[in-house]
């Protein structure tokens, strides 16, 4: 099965008030992420990360990684330099790139760690899913988004907080729009 996620943001303290996240503590938010990642993922799923994975985290990444089950291909975010820098990337990683274009088997799509205006093959039906914007809809470039079906956020606090299938992400995005429209109004 192909899954997919974003902004996890392991380790970061500050991004439960900033994203509303519903835990007390970054120790609790890693076990919860953590858990929530293992059930959703089988040993041989393959599980693109859309950014961030890790951020001011004082754990080192390898002990989580080493947890995290999947052949995982991360699609770098604005957040990751710090962290790739200590860590055996190829060890954990099939790949780390800043874009990837793959196939779903239904469905082409872009991936790339933030939202885009334009991508390859738009015009003939295909996906951009991207991270970046968390739950954030006060911003302008969130209209764009909103009135585009085939723009998917990955992040997981649109994903109940753990890696998704394809129709999963396009099932969650339109009840993310539906409900930020209602916010919005």
């Amino acid at each position: 099965m192909i899954l997919f996620t974003a902004d996890h943001h392991f380790g970061h303290s500050n991004i439960i008030r900033h994203c509303n996240r519903p835990f007390q503590s970054v120790d609790e938010m890693n076990d919860v992420l953590l858990d929530n990642w293992n059930s959703a993922v089988k040993p041989g799923d393959t599980v693109y990360i859309i950014g961030d994975l890790f951020f001011r985290n004082a754990i080192p990444a390898e002990d989580f990684l080493h947890k995290l089950k999947g052949k995982k291909y991360l699609i770098i975010g604005n957040h990751d330099k710090d962290w790739m820098k200590r860590t055996d990337l190829p060890k954990y990683f099939e790949s780390a790139e800043r874009m990837m274009e793959i196939s779903t088997g239904a469905h082409k799509v872009t991936l790339c760690h933030y939202p885009m205006m334009t991508w390859n093959a738009i015009s003939k039906g295909s996906y951009m899913i991207h991270g970046h914007i968390h739950n954030n809809t006060d911003a302008d470039y969130f209209q764009f988004i909103r009135n585009m079906p085939n723009i998917l956020n990955a992040g997981v606090e649109i994903n109940d907080y753990k890696p998704v299938s394809f129709n999963d992400l396009i099932k969650n995005n339109q009840r993310f729009k539906i409900t930020s429209q209602d916010k919005n109004a």
